[in-house]
């Protein structure tokens, strides 16, 4: 929807509850679009943000390497000079 701003005046109300219902909502100034009206979306405070990254870290399986360690995993493709073989 595009609206004057000097006829939003009188509607901002109304505009602003179909912006959070998620219309997107333009306001004009002469013709030329200047400001959009959209909903703010929330943020997460930090220990929200922890809790979530605990859930998922639940959910995860845990690795377990069951031969040897990576830093020895290629060694297949070396001599015993450290040449490629």
């Amino acid at each position: 929807m595009r609206m004057p701003v000097s006829e939003a005046k009188t509607n901002l109300t109304d505009l602003v509850r179909r912006a959070e219902n998620g219309e997107e909502i333009i306001l004009t100034r002469h013709g030329k679009e200047t400001v959009r009206l959209s909903p703010v979306t929330p943020v997460q405070t930090p220990e929200e943000r922890r809790a979530i990254i605990a859930e998922i870290r639940a959910r995860t399986p845990k690795f377990q390497a069951t031969e040897g360690k990576a830093a020895r995993s290629q060694d297949f493709l070396y001599d015993d000079n450290g040449l490629p073989r």
